[in-house]
């Protein structure tokens, strides 16, 4: 690969002459003779290097630096000058060069430098690529929907990502509220700093308060050491607060101190710890009417909802369905090299007609089982779970009938997981004692 580099000069005999040399390195070179000529072509090529003269007709190289990192963050920039001082050296490196030689002493140092830049450069355009992977599979382009509600939700989160503001979802179990609170966190200014999620369920409150405050050592027994809590690991980044409705009463008062002047005191501990953190918060919940009640703090509920979005259920945006059902069927067939799979139209009867009280969660999970379970391309309903083939009136004939499906679609999965009982409950949506349960009652035997 010919990597290219960029030499912005208005001494053209100079320019001329260090393009000639780095040239014969096996260069691409572009040349400019001022500070907006160079970023132009900046915006336009592939540019690893760029060696500017400090001197230039319409602004200082050393403040060009900033603009040049702008259009190319991963360039790396040698400042050149005639008479060179300390400050304007300090002040090269600060907004982000390379290195800063004299004229005079670069045609022995040029070159070396030049590749050592481009290694750099090259590190850097291979974080910035990952980096930007990142954020496009998390941005608001991985929310799939065509429906009026969705597209609502979509329309207010990306209004409030640009900010700072503290946002809450609101929405059943399973609408996607994490998504949401990633999408927001990668198209706002602090995308390149860590998101992190807690869920404020999983734990009981001491724990809870050690996860997101962190503790000193000996705060308590089994505190063997200092422990940054997810608040301070989040700095500058965001922290996604999920089920926040669940949080001891104790915890939401200093939870509320972070949100009004983002200071903490950690377990065991007597100093301040001063964080930037954006907090986004979910619940199932109505938090109002839990404030009402006073299971939640009403000062907390108010700061939370300066911004919240009401996530629509499946139910809200049946149009979704069979888009979102075609997309997990694909994923799930690229994880297991099954070609792509065609839905029979009594299959897609079946997912209209359900409630999709699990939502996008169970919908998921229902084409993870469809695709374990499917022989062929072509998808039926006997493929799915036997709660989609309740008749309104259920028959004794229609009990064994739900039976025998229940029955095969148990053992397709004991099969998929090689007789791995735990494995197979999850598949199933069901505990692991129901599971024994049903092997017993359908005399399964494998």
């Amino acid at each position: 690969m010919q990597y290219t580099v960029l030499i912005i000069d208005d001494e053209k005999k100079i320019c001329s002459l260090l393009a000639r040399i780095i040239e014969l390195e096996g260069f691409k070179v572009f040349q400019a003779g001022t500070g907006k000529e160079g970023l132009k072509i900046l915006a336009n090529q592939d540019v690893y290097v760029v060696i500017s003269d400090v001197k230039l007709p319409d602004i200082n190289g050393v403040e060009l630096v900033k603009e040049i990192k702008k259009v190319k963050p991963y360039a790396e920039v040698i400042n050149l000058t005639a008479f060179g001082t300390i400050a304007d050296g300090v002040m090269a490196m600060r907004n982000g060069a390379f290195d800063y030689i004299t004229k005079g002493d670069d045609n022995d140092k040029i070159i070396p430098l030049v590749y050592k830049a481009l290694d750099k450069a090259k590190l850097q355009y291979r974080v910035n690529e990952l980096e930007n992977k990142v954020v496009r599979k998390y941005s608001f382009e991985g929310i799939l929907g065509q429906s009026k509600a969705i597209a609502s939700a979509v329309t207010l989160a990306r209004k409030v990502a640009a900010t700072d503001t503290t946002v809450l979802l609101l929405g059943e179990t399973g609408t996607g509220k994490e998504v949401f609170a990633q999408a927001i966190h990668y198209e706002s200014p602090r995308k390149l700093k860590p998101f992190l999620a807690l869920n404020c369920s999983g734990f009981n409150p001491e724990l809870l308060e050690s996860e997101l405050f962190g503790h000193k050592l000996g705060a308590f027994t089994g505190a063997v050491k200092d422990k940054k809590g997810l608040l301070e690991e989040a700095n500058e980044g965001t922290l996604f607060l999920d089920e926040i409705g669940e949080m001891h009463l104790e915890l939401q008062a200093k939870l509320l101190r972070v949100l009004e002047n983002q200071t903490f005191i950690k377990v065991g501990d007597t100093q301040t710890t001063k964080v930037n953190v954006r907090i986004i918060a979910a619940t199932n919940r109505d938090l109002k009417a839990e404030a009402e009640a006073g299971r939640f703090r009403l000062d907390l509920y108010y700061r939370l909802s300066v911004f919240y979005i009401e996530l629509p259920s499946l139910s809200q945006r049946k149009g979704d369905i069979l888009l979102l059902a075609r997309h997990y069927l694909k994923e799930f067939a690229n994880k297991v090299n099954k070609a792509d799979f065609k839905m029979e139209d009594a299959f897609e009867a079946l997912l209209l007609k359900h409630s999709w009280k699990g939502n996008i969660r169970e919908l998921k999970n229902v084409m993870e089982r469809v695709v374990i379970l499917s022989d062929g391309q072509q998808l039926n309903a006997s493929l799915l779970p036997y709660e989609f083939h309740e008749p309104a009136q259920t028959t004794a004939t229609d009990l064994m009938k739900m039976e025998s499906i229940e029955k095969q679609h148990i053992i397709k999965v004991l099969k998929h997981t090689q007789g791995n009982k735990t494995e197979t409950a999850k598949l199933l949506g069901i505990g692991l004692t129901t599971l024994y349960r049903k092997i017993d009652e359908l005399k399964i035997i494998l």
